[in-house]
């Protein structure tokens, strides 16, 4: 039996194809060696190129090929069972087992990170850190997902998930992402960098090695998404107390999808939490970020990700900017406008059809959402419900509320005075309903607004809005502070602009002129 399997193991080898076996051998190589860079050529190069030439609609080679490759090596070959699930789960449809295996793979490497004696002589590119622990947390989400939907479920499936309460485990998940952020020190290290004190002795043993820092800090951003799929958006806020997100050179911006995820969920927990400015401007911030970087990322294996989170952040920005009035940059509102211009309008006229609106967007833009609990299998019928409804409820609930302050806004901004007989004949509503609304609109447009410091649960209650109004008696006096246009940024992108259309008709000249010559040689 050892001699079939060794000859099945040799068959296995021989059928991966030559390109892949070479680049198996330099991964394993640079790992060892612990050569980054050429580690992080591999894998944001290599390993995506290889994956669309020979595994677009298939799995990488079995680890126990593998394994024959490269001597049985017990850390190389965890590592590689992350790269192999992780491309099922992108490219094709994880079974059950599939999902299973892969969580028992987490626990492997997890363990052997965390349970060594001392820090591990191990080190990886940041892109790939993060993408261990970004997968990890969507991989859980995928699970408690497909878990929740008994009636899809065969009863083999419902009676595996039974005997197994402990794969996927939300208990689990939590404690792991703890225990990285606990064993690196990070957030003593970043405490300790924010007051000028020695981040090195805050650090300790394994928290001064690049793994266990960057894993750490990795997982605080990891606790902040799972901390929204739960519904928890104050202690999602919370947890990044020690992340300064002013600053420019901060860990986050090291990988551009770190830093995406990272201003999604703080943009996302604002909107839940009522905060609507502070809302559009964590998205306004990423967003102009993304539109003046793209051209670099255009290459890169996360291109894929960033742009989809942006396309989502746009509609969530369209909500936020509906809700609450506010200016932003010129060319975000112009890419805005194009794309969401329609829904806004739908938004500032209020009734059912603005609802509709909202929910659509906000179901469109919103992060994954998951039931952290087993359902009952015992009763198949009686599913839960789907916890991306529930938070929609909570959303409108609030959110209708808003509503009345674009929709007054509208008319307000167009006159100084008015009488409130003749804003409800606009309106179209009896005038102590327009009081107890403009009351409603008098209280919704001051809100807590973050000031910049550590804490982002924090703020000053200020005015979110350029308009405000005075109620005397039956009559409205309005107030409109205008800000001036900032007419050097308008120029500046338009001569851009211009440049660009110039230096595309040169082009166009010369490689006409050059035709030209060629058949004019060819004549001749």
């Amino acid at each position: 039996q050892q001699q079939q399997q060794q000859a099945q193991t040799q068959v296995g080898v021989q059928q991966i194809p030559e390109q892949v076996r070479k680049f198996l051998g330099h991964l394993y190589r640079n790992l060892l060696s612990n050569n980054v860079n050429d580690l992080s050529y591999n894998y944001d190069n290599q390993f995506i190129r290889l994956s669309e030439k020979y595994f677009a609609k298939s799995a990488w080679p079995e680890p126990q090929y593998v394994a024959a490759l490269v001597g049985d090596d017990g850390i190389f070959l965890t590592l590689y069972r992350e790269l192999y699930y992780r491309h099922i789960y992108a490219r094709l449809h994880p079974t059950l087992e599939v999902r299973f295996r892969s969580f028992e793979n987490y626990c492997d490497l997890f363990n052997y990170i965390l349970n060594s004696n001392g820090p591990l002589e191990l080190e990886l590119p940041n892109q790939w850190l993060w993408d261990i622990v970004d997968e990890f947390i969507y991989q859980f989400q995928s699970f408690c997902t497909h878990r929740s939907r008994l009636s899809k479920r065969s009863e083999e499936e419902i009676a595996l998930l039974k005997a197994n309460p402990q794969v996927w485990n939300t208990y689990s998940v939590l404690n792991v992402l703890y225990s990285l952020i606990q064993k690196s020190n990070i957030n003593q290290q970043l405490l300790a960098a924010q007051q000028g004190g020695d981040v090195v002795e805050a650090a300790g043993e394994f928290g001064s090695r690049a793994l266990y820092k960057m894993l750490g800090y990795f997982s605080i951003v990891g606790l902040v998404r799972v901390h929204c799929m739960l519904g928890d958006y104050t202690l999602a806020l919370q947890t990044l107390e020690n992340i300064d997100l002013n600053n420019n050179r901060g860990l986050f911006t090291r990988v551009t999808s770190c830093h995406v995820t990272v201003y999604y969920y703080v943009g996302f927990a604002y909107l839940m939490l009522g905060r609507y400015a502070d809302a559009t401007q964590a998205f306004v911030h990423i967003l102009t970020f993304v539109t003046r970087t793209k051209h670099y990322h255009q290459r890169a294996h996360q291109f894929d990700s960033v742009n989809k989170k942006a396309e989502q952040m746009y509609a969530l920005l369209a909500i936020a900017v509906s809700l609450c009035p506010v200016r932003v940059d010129e060319m975000i509102h112009t890419t805005l406008r194009e794309k969401y211009g329609e829904q806004q309008h739908k938004l500032q006229r209020g009734g059912e059809e603005a609802l509709e609106v909202l929910s659509e967007l906000f179901l469109y833009a919103c992060p994954k959402f998951i039931i952290p609990n087993p359902p009952n299998y015992d009763d198949v019928a009686s599913e839960p419900m789907e916890p991306q409804e529930f938070q929609l409820k909570i959303f409108v609930r609030e959110a209708k509320l808003q509503l009345v302050v674009p929709t007054l806004r509208s008319f307000l901004k167009l006159y100084t005075t008015m009488s409130l007989d003749q804003l409800s004949s606009f309106l179209d509503i009896d005038s102590n309903e327009l009081r107890n609304q403009l009351m409603v609109y008098k209280q919704r447009y001051r809100q807590v607004k973050w000031t910049g410091n550590a804490d982002l649960l924090a703020g000053e209650v200020v005015p979110t809005t350029d308009l405000d109004f005075a109620l005397q008696q039956d009559m409205i006096y309005i107030a409109e502070s205008r800000v001036g246009r900032r007419y050097a940024d308008w120029f500046i992108r338009n001569t851009n602009k211009l440049q660009d259309i110039i230096n595309t008709l040169e082009s166009r000249q010369k490689a006409s002129i050059a035709n030209a010559g060629t058949q004019s040689e060819e004549v001749a």
